[in-house]
């Protein structure tokens, strides 16, 4: 799609100017940001402006069939993320026109806007490497859609952690975004580079960043292979000596997947030292991976190389990778983590190819991406019991299944301890497995000695594991009231993984937690301005604004959430306006009374109901007597994801005084503390 003829084409339409080169939407001359599918189909419905672009075409030329990603799913939700970029309707539009069962029709006018460029020019690598290395449109058009969910996500309540403040004048609005950009910078500068440099212990560390690897098979089906080898070396590569050598997450790299940007603007967004860039190319059993290191600061290409191999020795060649890469950036691997990484189980191709696809489904943290990845992972051990990898897979997926409503509590607990005790029995140094069974010790077992251990142990593995400095934040340090060490963590992991929705706004509700509701309002709007469309932000920001006492902004950002989400404009409208109309009539009590009905609704339905959700209602709206019911319910179908934070979570404000309440602390097996008034 982004040929020659149009990398360069820039077209404006009313306030928006859109730059085909770029891939980016500005509105009065800020970008918004906007996920790279939506823009695809942004960008093809411009080709036709005025026609329709039925769904056919946009399946053909975005969704191939044989790519591993739901197409109805994908589709709308790149509209709706549109549609919230461009402030449209689908009931009153103004750009994108919806054709029932045909297609869509982009209905604004259009001006054409001349351009002149002068191409950045890209230093020739080995002579081995493919001719189309630097072209990472050579990947295709295959893309995944991905949601980072990491908390339940209950779309029909307002959130329990935080919310956004209406602007409604345009000098407001200029002087806020001004704000955040001020802020955004300082919180770059003062926070994110010096951690970005130095090692956990205080000693000098370099930084790399794995940009995607590009898919140079001729199906673009084998999209998942790619992706997956691309996040298994971030992986595998975070963990060779981690105190000298510092490795972006995946979700940050993941951002850079088809760009035209420079390695050296790259290496200056993520603060990285070094550049890992590659190519796949796979024909049946055999791969062929291409991979070059770059040095940021002067751009020298330092070393690239060819790996011809068959799909078995795929950890083979990331070793190889890692010793050649730590060999260049002069980081020491001790004695002893050779020793532990040479001990790896010669892998069966089929069931490394299935635990990629299962990973490619997991990433997209929906419920049917969640229950593919499950189903992925089960044939990945059944074709390999000794694949360590497949298990800490099916552990990951059951951990986050129950957190996107896909299996209760009860359901997932005994899959992820079965599945992470196997992996970590199989390979006693995969940090992720220790990392997954820190997470089930704490949300299930409330075994909070336990999780400590596990995440100690995964943080020692793998420093560079963004997420087990989140779930060690998360899943432990908040619970336990220790709340400078969990803001400490988290800024670790932000710091691994800079560009993670989930891990921001997971600051966010770590500053509320930790009683400072100012830094958590400032770094919500931080998260907001970083990814509009992530619907957990405005849900979460909803939470700390009704804990704030803002419940008009609280709706409105809990209205947002319910849009990004899937809901209807007029359901969302409709939700919203009901709980205002509460709100104004009956105060903060008449507001928890509407949500409490919300949420009994399905309960009354199908019997289903979130415990631990229903009793932290019940507690903000004064029923103490139905909120310990439900604590007690909760607590008996293992809902940790809640219950765990009740000594840290405003939420649980009301409950405090009550015998009941230290009682519970003490059964849960968390410290007891004393609480500040609220």
């Amino acid at each position: 799609m982004n040929s020659p003829a149009s990398s360069s084409r820039r077209v404006r339409s009313g306030l928006f100017e859109i730059d085909f080169g770029s891939g980016e939407i500005h509105k009065n001359g800020r970008r918004l940001p906007l996920q790279e599918q939506p823009f695809r189909v942004l960008a093809l419905l411009l080709e036709h402006p005025g026609e329709v672009v039925t769904r056919e075409v946009l399946q053909a030329r975005l969704w191939p069939a044989d790519t591993y990603v739901g197409f109805d799913e994908g589709l709308n939700t790149a509209i709706r993320k549109l549609r919230v970029a461009l402030g449209d309707s689908a009931d009153n539009p103004r750009f994108i026109e919806t054709l029932p069962r045909r297609g869509y029709r982009f209905i604004a006018p259009t001006k054409e806007i001349q351009t002149h460029r002068h191409a950045d020019t890209i230093a020739e690598v080995d002579a081995d490497l493919p001719t189309d290395f630097g072209n990472r449109e050579a990947a295709g058009e295959a893309f995944t859609v991905t949601g980072d969910a990491q908390v339940r996500n209950s779309p029909s309540v307002p959130a329990v952690v935080s919310r956004v403040r209406p602007m409604r004048r345009n000098l407001l609005i200029l002087a806020v975004l001004a704000a955040i950009l001020i802020l955004t910078a300082v919180f770059y500068k003062t926070w994110m580079r010096p951690h970005s440099s130095s090692s956990l212990g205080g000693q000098p560390r370099v930084m790399l960043a794995i940009l995607p690897f590009q898919n140079l098979s001729a199906d673009p089906g084998e999209e998942y292979f790619s992706d997956g080898l691309t996040e298994e070396t971030i992986t595998d590569l975070g963990q060779f000596s981690p105190e000298t050598l510092g490795v972006i997450a995946r979700t940050s790299a993941m951002a850079y997947k088809h760009t035209n940007k420079t390695v050296s603007q790259i290496g200056h967004e993520l603060h990285v030292d070094y550049i890992l860039e590659g190519s796949v190319r796979r024909e049946g059993e055999k791969v062929r991976i291409s991979a070059q290191l770059v040095r940021v600061n002067d751009q020298t290409h330092l070393w690239a190389r060819n790996y011809d191999r068959e799909l078995k020795d795929m950890i083979d060649v990331q070793n190889d990778l890692g010793e050649a890469i730590a060999e260049q950036v002069r980081a020491n691997l001790t004695p002893q983590r050779r020793i532990e990484r040479s001990e790896t189980h010669a892998v069966n191709p089929e069931a490394y190819d299935l635990y990629l696809k299962g990973r490619y489904y997991w990433n997209q943290r929906t419920p049917a991406g969640i229950k593919q990845s499950i189903a992925y992972f089960q044939q990945a051990v059944a074709k390999d019991p000794n694949f360590a990898l497949g298990y800490v897979g099916l552990a990951d997926a059951y951990n986050i299944s129950n957190i996107v409503g896909v299996y209760s509590p009860k359901e997932s607990f005994p899959q992820v301890k079965a599945a992470a005790t196997k992996a970590i029995e199989l390979d006693p140094f995969l940090a992720e497995a220790h990392a997954a069974l820190g997470m089930e010790k704490s949300h299930y077992e409330f075994d909070f000695p336990g999780a400590e251990r596990e995440f100690l142990r995964a943080i020692d593995l793998n420093p560079n594991s963004a997420y087990a400095h989140l779930f060690y934040s998360n899943c432990y340090l908040s619970p336990m009231g220790r709340m400078a060490e969990a803001i400490a963590e988290n800024q670790k992991a932000i710091a691994l993984d800079p560009l993670s929705p989930p891990i921001n706004n997971f600051m966010g509700v770590t500053y509320m937690l930790a009683g400072d509701y100012e830094k958590s309002y400032q770094q919500f709007l931080n998260m907001i301005a970083m990814d509009p469309s992530f619907p957990l932000a405005h849900e979460y920001f909803s939470g700390l604004l009704e804990v704030m006492g803002k419940y008009p902004e609280a709706i409105e950002e809990h209205e947002k959430s319910r849009l990004l989400s899937g809901s209807s404009p007029e359901e969302s409208a409709a939700e919203a306006a009901a709980l205002l109309k509460a709100f104004k009539t009956g105060g903060e009590k008449g507001f928890w009374q509407h949500t409490l009905q919300l949420i009994l609704k399905p309960l009354k339905q199908d019997g289903s109901a979130d415990a631990g959700l229903l009793a932290m209602v019940y507690a903000m709206g004064g029923n103490k007597d139905k909120a310990f019911e439900w604590l007690d319910k909760a607590y008996e179908q293992r809902d940790g994801q809640v219950i765990t934070l009740i000594t840290s979570d405003p939420m649980w404000k009301n409950l405090r005084d009550d015998p009941r309440f230290l009682a519970f602390v003490r059964r849960l097996g968390l410290p007891q503390r004393p609480f500040a008034k609220p």
